[in-house]
């Protein structure tokens, strides 16, 4: 089976594309479910699917936002935008982005099969006939790629140089002085450094509170981290969630 994951923000909506997708009687199954972009991302941090279904207009994070930042993390992820609006800037848009396909609302049960049995045959033709995606073995990383993929599951919560180094059997001041020699940053210089670059992202791309932001990038205290934010970036959160960068 092919493992689905739905992405809107109202649940009854998502009930009725399970059922479609049931109802096709073709190998996919819904695996997981998210009600807005970011959380959708995050479902993916933790369980690659092999197909998205999106909606477009959501709130924190809409689809075309998801999928921006989607295709910046995983290019070849399957995505099938799904919108009850007609229009043709969405579409053009949603394209542009390399989407499978573009389903309006409410989507029947014989578009959704042609829609899943074209990517069947695209996907057979491409050579792919294994069924499910599987996420790269961290064996095959060197310490420092690892604990770099660690830091971003766990933006939020406690990152010490310690339990880092445990994690890829390392003394914690022989990953300290690898993290200086490959990075040209020290272990904690580094955590700061993509804390703020995804506190930039959140606020460019989310409509987060910026105690939400905070608090997903670690920080319990908010000024604190409008203060590091504001050092780190020149500007404070709200600042630059005005008038980010070019």
């Amino acid at each position: 089976m092919y493992s689905v994951l739905l992405v809107d923000d109202e649940k009854w909506v998502r009930t009725s594309l399970r059922k479609v997708i049931e109802r096709t009687g073709l190998p996919f199954e819904v695996a997981r479910e998210a009600s807005h972009g970011l959380e959708a991302l995050d479902a993916l941090k933790e369980a690659p699917v092999d197909m998205v279904l999106t909606d477009v207009r959501m709130p924190v994070m809409n689809g075309m936002s998801f999928v921006q930042q989607l295709r910046q993390t995983a290019r070849e992820q399957s995505v099938i935008v799904v919108s009850g609006y007609d229009d043709f800037a969405y579409v053009q848009g949603a394209l542009r982005l390399g989407v499978t396909d573009y389903l309006l609302k409410p989507v029947e049960v014989e578009e959704m099969h042609a829609c899943l049995e074209g990517w069947l045959r695209g996907r057979a033709a491409a050579g792919h006939a294994a069924a499910p995606a599987v996420s790269c073995d961290p064996a095959d990383r060197s310490p420092v790629e690892q604990v770099l993929g660690y830091i971003r599951e766990h933006l939020g919560g406690e990152l010490t140089l310690t339990d880092a180094a445990a994690r890829v059997h390392l003394n914690p001041s022989y990953l300290s002085q690898l993290f200086k020699q490959q990075l040209g940053r020290g272990f904690v210089e580094h955590i700061v450094e993509m804390r703020m670059e995804e506190a930039k992202r959140l606020l460019t791309a989310t409509s987060l509170r910026v105690s939400e932001v905070a608090q997903r990038v670690g920080y319990t205290d908010v000024a604190y981290f409008s203060n590091t934010f504001k050092r780190s970036a020149g500007c404070t959160p709200t600042e630059y969630r005005r008038c980010p960068p070019a």
